[in-house]
Protein backbone atom coordinates (compact mmCIF):
# COMPACT_ATOMS: atom_id res chain seq x y z
CA UNK A 1 0.00 0.00 0.00
CA UNK A 2 1.34 3.29 -1.19
CA UNK A 3 2.22 5.81 1.93
CA UNK A 4 -0.90 8.20 0.64
CA UNK A 5 -3.17 5.50 0.86
CA UNK A 6 -2.09 5.09 5.06
CA UNK A 7 -2.34 8.44 5.34
CA UNK A 8 -5.95 8.89 4.07
CA UNK A 9 -6.85 5.53 5.68
CA UNK A 10 -5.22 6.43 8.93
CA UNK A 11 -7.26 9.71 8.83
CA UNK A 12 -10.05 8.37 7.97
CA UNK A 13 -10.32 6.37 10.86
CA UNK A 14 -9.70 9.04 12.97
CA UNK A 15 -12.77 10.93 11.85
CA UNK A 16 -15.19 8.05 12.17
CA UNK A 17 -13.84 7.40 15.90
CA UNK A 18 -14.37 11.11 16.69
CA UNK A 19 -17.66 10.78 14.76
CA UNK A 20 -18.92 8.54 16.69
CA UNK A 21 -17.94 9.71 20.21
CA UNK A 22 -19.42 12.93 19.06
CA UNK A 23 -22.88 11.04 18.92
CA UNK A 24 -22.31 9.38 21.54
CA UNK A 25 -21.99 11.98 23.92
CA UNK A 26 -24.81 13.70 21.99
CA UNK A 27 -27.24 10.73 22.67
CA UNK A 28 -25.89 10.73 26.46
CA UNK A 29 -26.64 13.96 27.24
CA UNK A 30 -29.76 14.11 25.41
CA UNK A 31 -30.70 10.80 27.77
CA UNK A 32 -30.20 12.86 30.84
CA UNK A 33 -31.54 16.41 29.45
CA UNK A 34 -35.05 14.03 28.84
CA UNK A 35 -35.09 12.01 32.03
CA UNK A 36 -34.27 15.40 34.05
CA UNK A 37 -37.63 16.80 32.36
CA UNK A 38 -39.61 14.15 32.79
CA UNK A 39 -38.59 14.38 36.54
CA UNK A 40 -39.06 17.97 37.03
CA UNK A 41 -42.63 18.21 35.50
CA UNK A 42 -43.30 15.05 37.66
CA UNK A 43 -43.02 17.04 40.50
CA UNK A 44 -46.08 18.61 43.12
CA UNK A 45 -46.20 21.70 42.03
CA UNK A 46 -49.33 22.57 44.81
CA UNK A 47 -52.02 20.16 45.84
CA UNK A 48 -55.08 20.99 47.90
CA UNK A 49 -59.13 20.49 47.30
CA UNK A 50 -61.89 21.85 44.84
CA UNK A 51 -65.90 21.78 45.32
CA UNK A 52 -68.69 22.26 42.97
CA UNK A 53 -70.92 20.36 40.57
CA UNK A 54 -69.25 17.30 38.46
CA UNK A 55 -70.69 18.39 34.96
CA UNK A 56 -68.60 15.70 33.21
CA UNK A 57 -66.27 13.22 33.25
CA UNK A 58 -65.08 11.29 30.29
CA UNK A 59 -62.28 9.15 28.79
CA UNK A 60 -60.71 10.70 25.22
CA UNK A 61 -58.25 10.59 23.21
CA UNK A 62 -56.72 9.08 19.72
CA UNK A 63 -53.13 7.78 20.65
CA UNK A 64 -53.11 8.36 24.80
CA UNK A 65 -56.72 7.69 26.34
CA UNK A 66 -56.98 9.84 29.74
CA UNK A 67 -59.35 10.72 31.71
CA UNK A 68 -60.87 14.29 31.76
CA UNK A 69 -63.12 15.61 33.66
CA UNK A 70 -65.23 19.34 34.19
CA UNK A 71 -66.46 20.97 37.59
CA UNK A 72 -68.89 24.03 38.03
CA UNK A 73 -67.54 26.14 40.77
CA UNK A 74 -70.32 28.00 41.07
CA UNK A 75 -70.42 31.87 39.93
CA UNK A 76 -69.46 33.51 37.10
CA UNK A 77 -65.75 34.40 35.77
CA UNK A 78 -64.89 37.32 33.29
CA UNK A 79 -62.92 36.49 29.98
CA UNK A 80 -61.24 38.68 27.68
CA UNK A 81 -62.69 36.81 24.33
CA UNK A 82 -65.71 35.79 25.38
CA UNK A 83 -67.42 38.15 28.07
CA UNK A 84 -68.79 36.24 30.85
CA UNK A 85 -68.72 32.64 31.32
CA UNK A 86 -69.42 30.13 33.91
CA UNK A 87 -66.49 29.15 36.43
CA UNK A 88 -65.29 25.56 35.21
CA UNK A 89 -61.98 23.74 36.40
CA UNK A 90 -60.90 21.04 34.02
CA UNK A 91 -59.05 17.89 35.44
CA UNK A 92 -57.63 14.89 34.22
CA UNK A 93 -57.91 11.76 36.53
CA UNK A 94 -55.07 8.98 36.04
CA UNK A 95 -56.65 5.68 38.47
CA UNK A 96 -59.52 4.22 36.54
CA UNK A 97 -61.44 3.50 39.90
CA UNK A 98 -61.56 7.16 41.08
CA UNK A 99 -63.05 7.31 37.33
CA UNK A 100 -65.67 5.06 38.06
CA UNK A 101 -66.23 6.81 40.98
CA UNK A 102 -66.44 10.06 39.39
CA UNK A 103 -68.81 8.57 37.22
CA UNK A 104 -71.38 8.18 40.39
CA UNK A 105 -71.35 11.56 41.59
CA UNK A 106 -71.90 13.29 37.51
CA UNK A 107 -74.61 15.92 38.08
CA UNK A 108 -74.22 15.82 41.93
CA UNK A 109 -71.99 17.99 44.05
CA UNK A 110 -68.49 17.13 45.22
CA UNK A 111 -65.02 17.60 46.66
CA UNK A 112 -62.03 16.43 44.54
CA UNK A 113 -58.92 16.24 46.07
CA UNK A 114 -56.30 17.25 43.53
CA UNK A 115 -52.22 17.42 42.83
CA UNK A 116 -51.31 20.03 40.66
CA UNK A 117 -47.47 18.79 38.61
CA UNK A 118 -45.56 21.49 36.82
CA UNK A 119 -46.55 20.16 33.42
CA UNK A 120 -48.72 16.99 32.12
CA UNK A 121 -47.11 14.60 29.55
CA UNK A 122 -49.30 13.79 26.89
CA UNK A 123 -50.04 9.93 28.43
CA UNK A 124 -51.13 11.57 31.80
CA UNK A 125 -53.81 13.91 30.74
CA UNK A 126 -54.92 17.78 29.08
CA UNK A 127 -54.67 19.42 32.33
CA UNK A 128 -51.95 19.93 34.87
CA UNK A 129 -54.73 19.08 38.13
CA UNK A 130 -54.83 15.35 38.77
CA UNK A 131 -57.62 13.89 40.96
CA UNK A 132 -56.77 11.45 43.76
CA UNK A 133 -60.00 11.33 46.14
CA UNK A 134 -63.73 12.27 45.51
CA UNK A 135 -65.70 12.60 48.40
CA UNK A 136 -69.86 13.97 48.04
CA UNK A 137 -70.97 17.07 49.40
CA UNK A 138 -73.70 16.40 51.67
Amino acid sequence: MSEFKQVVKAGTGKVFSWIKRFFLVLSLLGLVIGGGYLWVCNWTYSSGTRAGTLIKISRKGVVFKTYEGQLNLGGFRENADDGISGNIWEFSVWEEEVYRELQNYEGRQVKLHYREKYKSMPWQGDSNYFIEKVEPVK
